[in-house]
């Protein structure tokens, strides 16, 4: 895979050209906290008829440098990825923590991007003390209680243990910084300001941002398309690739046509 070194940091992406002539803008996709872009099924990283984009964060996946605990200073990284590869205006695609990211750059840049896709997240996003400080004091019982958090009812038990095996290879201190980062955030007052065509998906049985959280979003944000995903949880792009894909390619035709 492709690397890309900003402000020092060596980025590991993922690129797929789905056609000679793309039917639409870029897509980026950030995953979330703790995680990488593994995260997004390959329905989505190779998505037919689009070029499309797929980050490590820094200290994240094969990204070298270290984490960040301020959701701006990420969206300062992936601003600069899309500089660096001097991409016109995108639609960025963020998940849980991803999609905070996909938030503030929408409201410092706007006009680099062509639109959002907010899978999984909210306009404020508190995480649950066992998980902020069970990250450092014990991996091991937290990851375990992550993946059970992370996925609705019915998950294949080898998606739940390959859940937990990835977060245990985090360095616990990035995933930690990433919790306080999501913590931190907060733009409950001002989401409304995003004035760019955006899709929110969740899934229904979502336990670490419920839908309650995608409802509000799609009420503040003019214009914005809800989907609840049917049997799936906060992972629902891994537990319904079929699904998810499907509807950020609607999305994408949507605003070809636009």
């Amino acid at each position: 895979m492709p690397t890309i070194t900003i402000n020092g940091d060596k980025l590991n992406y993922q690129v797929h050209h789905g056609a000679m002539r793309p039917a639409g803008p870029s897509l980026v996709l950030v995953h979330g906290a703790g995680g990488d872009l593994m995260h997004w099924p390959t329905q989505l990283r190779r998505l037919p008829g689009y070029t499309v984009y797929a980050l490590d964060l820094p200290g994240h996946g094969h990204s070298g440098g270290q984490g960040r605990s301020d959701v701006g200073a990420y969206a300062e990284v992936v601003r600069g990825f899309a500089d660096a590869l001097e991409l016109p205006a995108f639609v960025l695609g963020g998940h849980s923590m991803g999609g905070a990211i996909a938030q503030e750059l929408a409201l410092r840049y706007a006009s680099r991007l062509a639109g959002l896709v907010l899978v999984g997240t909210g306009a404020r996003m508190r995480v649950a003390p066992q998980l902020l400080e069970g990250v450092l004091t014990d991996l091991p019982a937290t990851a375990e209680l992550m993946a059970t958090w992370a996925h609705g009812e019915h998950v294949d038990p080898n998606m739940h243990r390959l859940y937990v095996r990835r977060l245990r290879e985090v360095d616990p201190q990035v995933t930690h910084d990433d919790f306080a980062a999501c913590n931190a955030f907060d733009h409950i007052a001002d989401v409304n300001r995003i004035a760019l065509p955006t899709l929110i998906l969740c899934g229904a049985a979502d336990r670490m941002t419920p839908v309650k959280y995608s409802q509000y979003l799609a009420g503040q944000i003019a214009g914005a398309q809800l989907v609840v995903v049917p049997d799936a949880g906060h992972m629902v792009m891994l537990e319904q690739p079929a699904a998810v894909a499907e509807a950020v390619a609607r999305f994408l035709v949507g605003l070809s046509k636009g």
